[in-house]
């Protein structure tokens, strides 16, 4: 038989060549990045619906001032319980003054106040500790109230401010820091690649200085949304999005073009419907509410809501652990600058 004219071109290619040509091809990461997205879209709606749709209480830090071990008080309280489906971890305080500097400090949610001999039971809420355990709370006191016999009176200790009726606005100005945080990084990876780390370093803190001032000042000046402690609030911000950025370096330095993958799965899919901001620890899944204060989206919560409703009472917790996940992204940065796919060749140093 003799042989093809075209020779070997003329024969159709192999798999194993049809696989070759494709992986050097674009259609290979374009039909990762088809199935990455697709799955990404999953995800975000189930780690949002996961922690947001129902939210349930687990277990509620409450203070409890009075005669809270008569029988009058013990049923109430135990009727909470029955209610919420959930423990309210009672606290004892001499007085209710001491109990309210707990609320405070946001070791409790609520105050119990039992007085002697008496079928009146005061319940103090606090809107700003979580407008949602507020909310939980007030509504299972009155139904409990009517079922026991027993007259609830409620307050409201720390309300929020009228142009944040739900409590969502520092949970919003904090995920545009976490956001815009990592997407800066993305954008000068993409347009500014050719930064050597220290630069790139320094035009991270200057994004993260001017964004936090834009964040604070549309929110608290132009909209009125919310009454900042200003300086308090744009270092807040401007520390989470340098955290964010620098995260987002760290992976782009660790795992090269896929670095938005772990970003957002940290940051986005469990750092935000964790981080306490849409719905108070309290009511998310334990394992949500336990995780998210180590995270930066948690912490930038954290933080922002003690600036804003309990001035005077600022934790340095939430800043170590922002300042913790910016310097160990700058360390891996800093150690491993050789894998980061940006920066410039250095040029030798004329010879005399």
């Amino acid at each position: 038989m003799p042989d093809s004219p075209h020779g070997d071109h003329g024969r159709p290619p192999t798999r194993a060549e049809r696989w070759a040509a494709f992986k050097a091809s674009p259609f290979l990461p374009a039909t990762v990045l088809l199935l990455i997205i697709a799955a990404a879209a999953g995800f975000f709606a189930g780690s949002y619906t996961y922690a947001m749709a129902n939210p349930t209480p687990h277990s509620i830090p409450t203070a409890v001032t009075g005669a809270y071990d008569q029988p009058a008080a013990r049923r109430f309280v135990d009727g909470m319980e029955k209610a919420l489906g959930a423990s309210l971890k009672l606290r004892p305080y001499a007085n209710r003054e001491d109990a309210v500097r707990a609320v405070d400090q946001q070791k409790v949610f609520a105050v119990v106040d039992a007085p002697a001999g008496g079928r009146t039971i005061t319940l103090d809420v606090s809107g700003a500790s979580g407008a949602t355990v507020a909310q939980v709370l007030g509504e299972a006191a009155l139904k409990v109230g009517k079922a026991t016999g027993t007259t609830v009176v409620l307050h409201d200790l720390k309300p929020l401010q009228r142009g944040d009726p739900r409590g969502l606005a520092i949970f919003y100005i904090s995920l545009a820091a976490v956001i815009i945080g990592f997407v800066g990084a993305i954008q000068l990876s993409v347009h500014a690649s050719a930064l050597n780390p220290l630069e790139r370093i320094c035009f991270t803190v200057a994004y993260a200085l001017l964004g936090g001032f834009a964040i604070a000042a549309v929110v608290d000046w132009l909209l009125g949304a919310l009454r900042l402690p200003f300086v308090e609030s744009w270092a807040i911000l401007a520390f989470t999005m340098f955290t964010s950025g620098m995260v987002f370096t760290m992976f782009n330095t660790l795992f090269g073009r896929w670095a938005m993958l772990p970003t957002w799965g940290l940051m986005v899919l469990l750092g935000n419907p964790s981080s306490g901001g849409a719905v108070s620890w309290p009511l998310l899944p334990s394992v949500l509410g336990t995780i998210g204060r180590w995270l930066p989206p948690g912490a930038s919560v954290n933080a922002q809501h003690t600036a804003v409703y309990f001035r005077g009472n600022q934790h340095v917790f939430p800043f170590l652990v922002l300042a913790g996940w910016a310097v160990v992204s700058c360390a891996v940065f800093a150690i491993w600058r050789h894998r980061h796919p940006g920066g410039r060749p250095h040029r030798p140093a004329h010879a005399a």
